[in-house]
């Protein structure tokens, strides 16, 4: 659950309520009123189980006139295209002109909308997150940096507005819990957490099947693209006030050359975090010429999400991320001094 009202960096009962009068005061039918959801761009589990799962909710409430979308290229991780609700989503061109209400999930910053920022001037935005970095974007900001994933803020959501839990629903929001919490590793895993957890799978969801398909199947070239990937990782054991950074990238011709996604990329953080002797891993992830997506990870003893947040991203202060530009190496050389910058410990 999130966090009580009152807590600092909690929801509010105040905006939660105003999130339930929001929704309750649209016109349902296929006639009513028209509502758009909107996940930040490359989109992860947390991003389109959250949006899929409150959409569906949406439609137990009558409101039929619902798409959800988000930006950039309109294409899938192969992970997420049996989900439920994948018949909400839209290209960004089909967003709706005009909705009355805007939901944006998973997002922390307009930046993350792209073109889709323009839907912003709705008569009504909720902002449904849970990320510190978070810049309060929405007329009404159900922002929780408690929560582990945004799925925690959407169950939420449901709950205040009388949606019950059923299977479809279920499916997309322990997708969400998952991914964000490592698959129940990440020290944000709380007793609530598995609460949550255990609530969605009693909807008859199999959480084997799940993950299986989320964390234990990939393509033979995306193995192959892994080991080119990990074999060229640098170690840098005087970053960090001397706690170590860990660093490697991937290219566009490298992913041309094993025929893959870039999806695929997305969890080589986490064999690159392991390292011990680095508090810092750093995954440099070419998106197109000169332009880089970069994963960050700390084990505790730097904030990355500060770092992060210096270079335009954001996140969580063991997990975060930006957008770089220029080479690797630019890249990389803008990150090593800011996590003395940062230092926790």
């Amino acid at each position: 659950m999130t966090a009580p009202s009152g807590e600092p960096g909690g929801v509010t009962d105040a905006e939660w309520a105003a999130a339930v009068e929001a929704v309750r005061g649209l016109t349902p039918g296929p006639d009513g009123d028209e509502v758009q959801l909107i996940c930040h761009v490359n989109p992860d589990g947390d991003a389109l189980g959250s949006m899929l799962g409150f959409g569906l909710g949406l439609r137990k409430l009558g409101l039929t006139r619902v798409r959800a979308t988000f930006p950039g290229e309109f294409e899938l991780p192969v992970p997420y295209q049996t989900l439920p609700g994948l018949d909400l989503l839209v290209p960004e061109r089909e967003a709706c002109p005009r909705p009355a209400l805007v939901m944006t999930f998973d997002v922390a910053a307009e930046s993350r909308l792209g073109d889709l920022s323009r839907l912003l001037a709705a008569p009504c935005v909720i902002v449904l997150d849970h990320h510190a970095s978070n810049t309060r974007f929405g007329r009404i900001d159900l922002v929780d940096p408690h929560a582990a994933a945004t799925s925690v803020v959407v169950e939420g959501l449901l709950t205040r507005l009388g949606v019950p839990l059923d299977a479809e629903i279920a499916e997309c929001l322990y997708v969400a819990l998952a991914t964000d919490t490592g698959s129940f590793k990440f020290d944000m895993t709380t007793p609530a957490v598995h609460e949550l957890a255990a609530r969605l799978i009693a909807t008859g969801i199999s959480p084997g099947d799940i993950s299986r398909r989320i964390f234990d199947t990939r393509p033979f070239g995306a193995t192959k693209l892994a080991g080119e990937v990990l074999g060229r990782a640098a170690l840098d054991p005087t970053a960090a006030g001397g706690h170590g950074m860990v660093w490697t990238y991937a290219t566009l011709d490298d992913l041309a050359r094993y025929d893959q996604r870039p999806y695929v990329l997305d969890t080589l953080i986490d064999p690159v975090r392991s390292v011990a002797e680095a508090d810092v891993a750093v995954i440099v992830k070419e998106s197109r010429p000169g332009e880089w997506a970069v994963s960050l990870r700390s084990k505790g003893a730097v904030d990355v999400s500060a770092v992060a947040m210096a270079l335009g991203g954001g996140g969580h202060r063991l997990a975060a991320g930006f957008t770089g530009h220029g080479t690797v190496g630019d890249v990389i050389a803008k990150v090593r001094p800011l996590l003395d910058q940062f230092l926790l410990r």
